[in-house]
């Protein structure tokens, strides 16, 4: 099974987190937009949808899916995402299609997130895919050189602006033991808008593709974790 079909598997898996009359937040990406598709079936018992990117936007209008704008709505229910990389902690890292700060202000306005993924997105500890961090244009240099002084080896995204009119560093070769803990000191860097690590606002549910269905992953207050294949 291709890593396209695995994404389409859990994109239809995802579906059944959907109740009618829900609104739901849909993520940016090539998993999501096969949420996205998969949503259009069953467009008639959503109350609407909010984006987490211009281009997710328009894939949903296309649909003929209603976009709302989050003041409008307040807490949802569900936010659908996929992710570059992954853990059992269910810790993620976003953005490497540039729309980390709208997915995590719409993941934190949702009460529950699932991340779909297909089974090579999944890793022992995060840090193998660049970490993206949103930057105000400025900043770009000061921003730099704290991520050098954390390890990395941060680098502009060349000839890419963020929906919000931002620019990205991605950063490589950072040793990310403490996803929490990184968070909270990159988002203090001024400068900084957000960084890609959701471990603060960790994805709620994992579903994870593969060549023979799709596992479950769930993460409980209580600090156990939970796995099922369906």
């Amino acid at each position: 099974m291709s890593i396209t079909d695995q994404k389409k598997r859990v994109a239809e898996a995802a579906l059944d987190y959907v109740q009618a009359g829900d609104i739901v937040g849909v993520g940016t990406g090539s998993t999501a937009n096969c949420f996205i598709d998969a949503l259009a079936r069953i467009k008639g018992k959503l109350d609407g949808t909010v984006a987490s990117s211009n281009a997710s936007a328009e894939r949903l209008r296309q649909h003929g899916i209603a976009v709302l704008d989050l003041s409008q709505v307040g807490t949802m229910p569900l936010y659908v995402d996929g992710a570059d990389e992954a853990t059992r902690n269910l810790h993620l890292i976003k953005g490497g299609g540039g729309a980390l700060t709208r997915e995590k202000i719409v993941a934190h306005a949702c009460e529950k997130f699932v991340c779909i993924a297909d089974q090579s997105k999944l890793v022992d500890r995060l840090g193998a895919f660049p970490l993206p961090v949103e930057v105000i244009p400025m900043a770009q240099s000061p921003v730099s050189r704290e991520m050098v002084k954390l390890g990395g080896q941060p680098e502009l995204r060349h000839d890419f602006t963020t929906d919000n009119g931002n620019i990205i560093v991605d950063v490589r070769n950072l040793e990310i033991a403490n996803p929490v803990e990184l968070e909270r000191t990159i988002n203090q860097v001024p400068g900084v808008v957000t960084v890609g690590l959701f471990a603060l606002r960790a994805a709620d549910v994992l579903l994870l593709g593969s060549e023979t269905g799709v596992e479950v992953l769930t993460w409980f207050e209580d600090g156990t974790g939970h796995s099922h294949f369906r």
